[in-house]
Order: C-alpha cells, then sequence, then structure tokens
C-alpha cells in the first residue's frame, strides 16, 4: 500500500498525511509541483518530530512515479467517482491517489485510469478535507488488506 498526492497545495495537509504515513509505515509519494517547499516549516510542524520516519519521494511527475514505482495499481479518489470506497475491494499492493485540495484530480487523469473511489457524503459539503479523506481510505484499505497491525 502507498500514498500518491498529486500536485499538493497546503503544507499541513500533507504535513498531516506525512504523520498517517509514519504512524502505518506506508510510503508517501509526491508529484511535482508542490504549492510548497519540502523543508516548509508548515508542513515540518503538522509532521512534527515524525518526518524523519516517513518513506517520502517526490518526483518531477506521474510519469516518473509510475515508471519508477511500478505500482500494481492506482486507485484515484474523486468526488466524482461512482463507488463508494466501502465497497471497492482494495489490494496490499495499491497506490492510492489524492488530487490537489483546490480542484481534485485532473479529468484526463480520472478517465485514464478504471480504478476510482469516492468517501459518500451526505452533508451540504463538496468535499472533505485531503488528509481527513486519505485517512478514511488508508485505513479501509489496510483493514481490506488485513494489513492492520494491532
Amino acid at each position: 500500500m502507498r500514498i500518491v498526492l498529486f500536485e499538493p497545495e497546503i503544507p499541513p495537509n500533507t504535513g498531516n498525511i506525512a504523520r498517517l504515513c509514519a504512524a502505518t509505515k506506508t510510503p508517501l509519494h509526491l508529484i511535482e509541483p508542490l504549492g510548497f517547499t519540502i523543508d516548509d516549516k508548515h508542513l515540518k510542524r503538522a509532521g512534527l518530530d515524525y518526518w524523519p520516519h516517513v518513506d517520502v519521494t517526490v518526483h518531477p511527475d506521474m510519469d516518473d512515479f509510475l515508471t519508477r514505482v511500478r505500482p500494481a495499481r492506482l486507485v484515484l479518489a474523486s468526488t466524482k467517482a461512482s463507488i463508494p470506497h466501502h465497497r471497492f475491494n482494495f489490494l496490499p499492493d495499491d497506490a492510492i491517489v489524492m488530487g490537489p485540495e483546490t480542484r481534485g484530480l485532473p479529468e484526463e487523469m480520472l478517465a485514464a485510469h478504471p480504478h476510482k473511489v469516492r468517501i459518500p457524503i451526505w452533508g451540504k459539503v463538496r468535499s472533505l478535507n485531503l488528509s481527513t479523506a486519505t485517512g478514511i481510505l488508508l485505513f479501509e484499505a489496510l483493514r481490506q488488506s488485513g494489513l492492520i497491525v494491532e
């Protein structure tokens, strides 16, 4: 299992996700351009002292990630997806791809990949915070895959 943040924009969200990845020993991949520098004080403050324990890789673009990592399967998160995350069959080698906070994943990326999930929302909001959504998806994927360590 791995988390991929495609062009993340807000340092505290990425810091919170980095902490989540450190806590679950999940590799984190950041796809440039980033809306901050990796040494941004807000990013490190959100990750606190956990940052050195994050297996993080920065890629210049999505093609570099796909070439270097060769994930078994991409699972794209989108409010436009038809399958709720709890009805999707996650696999242990999945790469969960999250889009930028202000615009989500590009339409051409969504169209190019068959595995897409959404988190059901029945309140009057468009979407959840990126770090909250990432935590929901990662823990469901880990639960389904039997990768949760107690």
